[in-house]
């Protein structure tokens, strides 16, 4: 999460908040953080929370779970997609995360604010009070899309019964040294028998009840300074419907740092809930491998390609463009393909 939403609605609420946002300042620099404060009118907490849930950003409220729980209600959509939620009482003893506890981390701030705060965690997902394997965290943690949403229930029913689960995945992915869990057996590929989850970048299931793939595919982009999110989305999307890419697919974005505040590309990573990546001249020039050379570009930024090195420097080692640099009305595009491994080791 790249920014946590705060509002508050007491005197003891607003210097709560200021105690957060101060801490976090220190312990947490690269996250953004905006303060707000309500006299708990209820047509504005429902827009606040709106507009939040539209930029996709971490919600705290501090003060009863009955106003969170009504104010973001009519824009919850699913586990995968919702931001995360956490409520705080004005006393700072309980954080409580709502919403989005995995995917959108919820959970895991809660603990880091507690901790700093002094306060208790209040967890009531099922597999981290029970300390089981959480697949929807798994899959979050090594960057894997989740191609069936209900997949997770049946997963983690069997998990929570402690009876083994079977996870099939792609030869050669698994990290080496990383020690997999009790309760877990990692399973031929492609499976001979039933198992319960797949680990492919193959959109097939083989009748698992999970199929997992990889975010292994990384856009480099350029445009001229100011372009409308609207038409930066649209150029992408065309983009990847012609490569018969998913977003889904997409591990993240990748440019140079002269475009880190580019409002459409943030937009856009906004949106598809994905990083946002940047290098400086020098990084995308170092960048080894052949690309197309545009002088005009050399002499405007400092280094003679920005999408199609961008993408491969975002992939890390061992990856390669799969498309190469497309052009259209002052934006330009290529996309790489990473190498990637899955882990049960936590970050």
């Amino acid at each position: 999460m790249k920014k946590l939403s705060i509002i508050s609605f007491t005197q003891n609420g607003r210097q709560l908040s200021a105690k957060i946002e101060k801490i976090l300042h220190y312990e947490a620099p690269e996250m953004e953080i905006s303060v707000t404060e309500c006299e708990k009118q209820r047509s504005f907490v429902g827009g606040w929370a709106r507009e939040q849930m539209r930029e996709k950003n971490a919600l705290l409220f501090i003060g009863a779970c009955g106003i969170a729980v009504r104010a973001v209600a009519p824009y919850i959509t699913d586990k995968l997609h919702d931001s995360p939620v956490l409520v705080m009482d004005e006393k700072g003893k309980y954080v409580v995360p709502i919403l989005s506890g995995h995917m959108g981390g919820a959970n895991e701030l809660a603990v880091f604010l507690a901790k700093k705060l002094g306060a208790a965690p209040v967890i009531t997902t099922a597999t981290d009070i029970n300390d089981r394997f959480a697949v929807d965290l798994f899959a979050k943690r090594n960057h894997l899309s989740i191609s069936n949403i209900d997949g997770i229930a049946r997963v983690s029913a069997k998990a929570l019964d402690g009876r083994e689960l079977l996870i099939s995945m792609e030869n050669g992915r698994l990290s080496g040294g990383c020690r997999v869990p009790d309760g877990i057996q990692i399973a031929a590929y492609p499976p001979v028998r039933e198992v319960d989850v797949v680990i492919s970048s193959e959109e097939r299931s083989f009748g698992a009840a999970l199929l997992l793939r990889p975010k292994e595919y990384i856009i480099g982009m350029g445009c001229q300074k100011g372009k409308d999110a609207d038409e930066i989305e649209r150029f992408i999307q065309c983009r990847l419907d012609a490569l018969r890419l998913s977003a889904a697919q997409i591990y993240a974005l990748s440019s140079i740092s002269l475009k880190k505040n580019e409002a459409g590309m943030l937009a856009w990573c906004r949106k598809m809930n994905i990083p946002f990546i940047t290098y400086s001249a020098k990084e995308l020039q170092d960048v080894k491998g052949t690309f197309h050379h545009s002088s005009f570009v050399e002499d405007t930024v400092g280094v003679d390609n920005v999408c199609e090195r961008a993408a491969v420097k975002a992939c890390g080692e061992g990856g390669r463009l799969i498309a190469e640099k497309y052009a259209e009305n002052g934006m330009t595009i290529a996309v790489a393909r990473r190498e990637w491994k899955v882990t049960f080791d936590e970050e």
